[in-house]
């Protein structure tokens, strides 16, 4: 079995390969603070949980935007599951032609949607990641990863609407019935919701103008379900596309 883990800034997903079957998925909170024993006692939580013995755990790969935690996950995979994982970045094998200015730039995560999205569609692709920031990947009809654009992500404009204003509460990120909402907090799920619905459509329609034709616009993330639901352009919703394409890039550099 491979333990795939996404690092991201808020949240960190977990998933367990059986082969070619995504058996478990896990989201928990990213702390720094947290040691790789801390990690640990959660994991072997979690997939004792599924059912999963620790034994049976034999490959570990790694995407990581919080460089620190790179550390403590491979410390916590070497004295606990006796792997050192694949952290996916710049150097290996993706069987992607990055075509980005400065491709050490370009995050793990990003490379890893971008290898789960031509696994899974044909391209172009345009990949909508809806996390603590909302990143557009576009993929060319040849396969290459051209670049792209990022966007505040959805949580971080409706907790800026908590903290920076006096009256305005902190709401939850739920589909509102109705745009004209007729009070404080279904007029901000409307704005919010709303808005990051129009956001996405406005930046793929600008991204397809300058590619030439349509692409397939798959979301993914934690907000990808209530997003998809109002922006016209997304076809596509897969939440486990990041943990898939770490899968497709550890098992191109596997030894």
């Amino acid at each position: 079995m491979l333990l795939a883990v996404d690092i991201g800034n808020t949240n960190i997903t977990l998933g367990v390969f059986e082969g070619e079957e995504l058996r478990a998925t896990w989201r928990i909170a990213t702390d720094v603070q947290r040691m790789p024993d801390d990690y640990a006692v959660l994991m072997l939580n979690l997939l004792r949980h599924r059912g999963i013995d620790i034994v049976d755990i034999k490959d570990g790969a790694i995407s990581c935007v919080v460089p620190p935690l790179t550390t403590t996950f491979t410390e916590m995979f070497q004295k606990y599951f006796n792997i050192t994982p694949l952290v996916v970045g710049p150097g290996m094998k993706t069987g992607i032609r990055i075509r980005y200015d400065n491709p050490r730039e370009l995050g793990g995560d990003r490379i890893s949607n971008t290898a789960g999205a031509l696994s899974l569609y044909r391209p172009p692709i345009i990949v909508v990641a809806m996390g603590t920031a909302t990143a557009f990947d576009t993929i060319s009809k040849e396969g290459d990863y051209l670049g792209g654009a990022v966007a505040p992500g959805i949580a971080i404009a409706a907790e800026a609407l908590y903290t920076r204003t006096a009256a305005l509460p902190r709401v939850e990120l739920v589909h509102p019935k109705k745009a004209i909402g007729t009070n404080t907090i279904t007029a901000m799920q409307s704005g919010i919701i709303f808005g990051y619905a129009g956001l996405i459509d406005g930046v793929v329609a600008r991204i397809e103008k300058e590619l030439g034709q349509k692409a397939t616009v798959v979301a993914t993330g934690g907000y990808a379900n209530v997003i998809a639901k109002e922006a016209k352009s997304i076809s596509k919703v897969n939440p486990n596309l990041t943990l898939i394409g770490i899968k497709v890039i550890h098992d191109m550099n596997r030894d």
